[in-house]
Formats: structure tokens, sequence, C-alpha cells
């Protein structure tokens, strides 16, 4: 089975903030791992990975159907982008090849 994913990457000084605020905020309900260099977050519908790079954060979401994944995009969306609001974040996803 081909899992389908999409990644988006955003510039900020604080990858780290950034992981443990999100992981932290879905710690409450699901499984997440996570240190100050990379985050999994577990969704019933799919995956959510996040990884300190150089000059910013890369999220990854993936998930078995294009319905999961889009449901997973929007609701990683909406919980980074509340956080990130001091600086003005958004995500812009961007669909990855077949795994």
């Amino acid at each position: 089975m081909n899992t389908l994913s999409s990644s988006a990457f955003v510039t900020t000084d604080t990858p780290a903030r950034y992981i443990g605020r999100l992981c932290k905020h879905f710690a409450h309900k699901i499984p997440v791992s996570f240190d100050a260099q990379q985050g999994r977050i577990e969704f019933a519908f799919g995956l959510a990975s996040l990884q300190a790079e150089a000059h910013g954060l890369r999220l990854r979401v993936e998930a078995a159907g294009s319905e999961e994944l889009q449901r997973l995009q929007e609701v990683v969306a909406s919980h980074f982008e509340r956080f990130a609001w001091q600086e003005a974040l958004t995500l812009d996803w961007q669909p990855n090849g077949p795994r």
C-alpha cells in the first residue's frame, strides 16, 4: 500500500519552540514523541513529523488516503499557525511522491 505525503517548510530561528508547542499540545490526547530536533505526532488518520533544520522547520504529514491527508494538513496547519501568530508563519503544503 502506498502512503500519500506532503511537506511544508517554514523559515524560523526557533524550530524547537514550535516542535515543543505542537507536540505538547497533542500529547494530551494522542501518542507523541519529541525532543529539540524532531517530533512525531500519531493521529488515528495519519502521522505528522517535525524536523528542525538549519534555517527553519520542516513538517511532513503521511496518510493512507487523500481525504485523510487533507484533514491532517488542515489540523496541523491550523494548530501551527495559531502557535506561530507572532511570526505570522503559514504552511504551504507540497505533495511528495508515493512511499
